[in-house]
């Protein structure tokens, strides 16, 4: 069954539709950056609240300002931006189409139909998921990156930007210009203080063609913290043909684990839908749940996938099955991590720890070591270094971590101990590859990068174990450095 606004009515037996009529639909959310996470978390709250007969005027527009988006959006377009969501359980998977995207911005140079969207008034938020290192921010300190070509671009063509932030300051300036109300800015993507790194590249980026315009957005819009969680494989052939196996032709299907949550700061200019109704928790106290998750969750992805790729374990739940990378995951988080992370109301970090093992070791989540190893740029420093730096400020162990870094610089060198070739994998992949590089006879050269480690060079209790670790993988091999850690085998 091909699908379509026309099939809806004659989905598969067992497959979960809308049930509401889209026709009643109207836009209030522009979402930029529409990949699998969105249509899986984000996308799927709305739909549900819809199923409630609830917020009608909230369904969302898709944009993207990349090339490649234009290829997602004609895939969209062709199925009504409708997406199939497949849940994988061990225990079973499920099927349903959600319906909360009614349109596509059209992709072009200059952004000019996305800022004209932007502008409409019935847009009351602008959401993002745009990946951790697409803020443009200084690893080195988290500063606003003015610097980069995009950056200066934007500054310099603020009618005709490249980026989504100058896309939307362009339309702010039109309702602005027009009287209008200003539109929130939710950023959906894994950043502590997510809505505060918003607002710091939103601002800074105006400020550099328009002060006033930046005072004003600063005064009228709102930038709410949140946290996102949910495990969303990449989609390939095999996810295809589990949409064809439910009965559905589906182009763009999304698979995805049986876990949700998204807490949220309450801080909107313009109104909001009630996610709340649907599972979302709105409180004033993100901090606690993004760091926990952050740290437990997305540093530990980081723990695990660096020596998956050097190992050649193709998805994380086989890292996690592996004796050496389970067994290294289990004693970082507990020795580590969790120390360093503070309870929420109803987990505590332990069980929190606990809850993440089961979820990495779900075989029926087919979930790369490559997916999760990319961009380590700005990975380590957004999720792990973090946790080094508390280490080694309250005197606790740091080994763990030393080791976690060194298997990335190990990784970043581009083969595996199979001899296979690992395809460049970051941003700065030959940055990253020629230091990595240097760093099999001179371990130092990795940590003087500075835009990922700062200062961190010069702490003698990490450099130290640092320099060891690596000299011992490529002495003896990785398993031989995570036999010596968590002392098995």
């Amino acid at each position: 069954m091909k699908l379509s606004n026309a099939t809806l009515k004659d989905l598969p037996e067992g497959v979960r539709g809308p049930r509401y009529d889209r026709a009643r639909l109207t836009p209030g959310i522009v979402h930029i950056g529409l990949g699998n996470f969105h249509r899986a978390h984000q996308a799927w709250y709305l739909h549900r609240l819809f199923d409630e007969g609830r917020n009608l005027d909230w369904a969302i527009i898709g944009a993207g300002v990349r090339p490649a988006d234009a290829v997602q959006r004609e895939k969209m377009l062709a199925q009504d931006c409708l997406t199939t969501l497949i849940e994988l359980d061990p225990s079973g998977k499920s099927a349903e189409v959600t319906g909360a995207m009614i349109g596509y911005v059209p992709v072009e140079e200059g952004n000019a139909a996305l800022i004209r969207q932007m502008a409409d008034p019935a847009i009351r938020i602008v959401s993002l998921t745009v990946t951790e290192g697409g803020y443009y921010i200084d690893p080195a300190n988290g500063s606003f990156d003015a610097a980069h070509p995009d950056i200066a671009h934007d500054a310099v063509n603020p009618a005709t930007p490249r980026t989504a932030f100058g896309a939307m300051i362009a339309a702010l300036r039109l309702r602005r210009d027009a009287g209008q109300g200003a539109f929130t800015c939710q950023s959906c993507d894994n950043l502590q203080g997510n809505g505060r790194v918003l607002k710091q590249t939103i601002l800074g980026l105006a400020r550099l063609s328009d002060p006033g315009l930046a005072d004003w957005i600063a005064a009228h819009s709102a930038f709410p913290n949140s946290m996102v969680d949910c495990i969303v494989p990449a989609t390939g052939p095999a996810e295809l043909a589990l949409a064809q196996g439910f009965g559905i032709a589906d182009q763009v299907p999304v698979t995805h684990e049986n876990f949700r949550q998204w807490v949220i700061e309450d801080d909107f200019c313009a109104g909001r839908p009630d996610w709340d109704r649907v599972g979302a928790t709105f409180t004033a106290d993100v901090h606690d749940y993004e760091a926990m998750k952050i740290r437990i969750l997305n540093a530990g992805h980081q723990v695990i996938a660096n020596p998956g790729e050097v190992l050649s374990v193709e998805t994380i739940s086989g890292c996690m099955e592996h004796p050496l990378i389970g067994a290294l995951f289990r004693k970082v988080e507990a020795e580590e991590i969790a120390p360093h992370v503070r309870p929420v109301p109803g987990m505590e970090p332990a069980a929190y720890v606990a809850l993440i093992e089961r979820r990495f070791s779900n075989p029926a989540i087919v979930d790369t070591t490559r997916r999760v190893a990319f961009d380590g740029s700005s990975r380590h420093p957004g999720f792990v270094l973090p946790i080094l730096r508390d280490g080694l400020a309250s005197g606790g162990p740091v080994e763990g971590l030393a080791l976690v870094e060194a298997l990335w610089a190990r990784m970043c060198e581009g083969t595996r101990e199979d001899g296979s070739v690992i395809a460049p994998n970051d941003p700065f992949w030959d940055r990253r590859q020629a230091v990595a590089r240097a760093a099999k006879d001179r371990p130092a050269a990795w940590l003087e990068q500075r835009e990922i480690y700062g200062d961190l060079a010069g702490e003698p209790r990490f450099a130290g174990a640092f320099a060891d670790w690596l000299t011992q993988i490529w002495s003896a091999g990785a398993e031989a450095a995570l036999r010596d850690y968590t002392g098995k085998g």
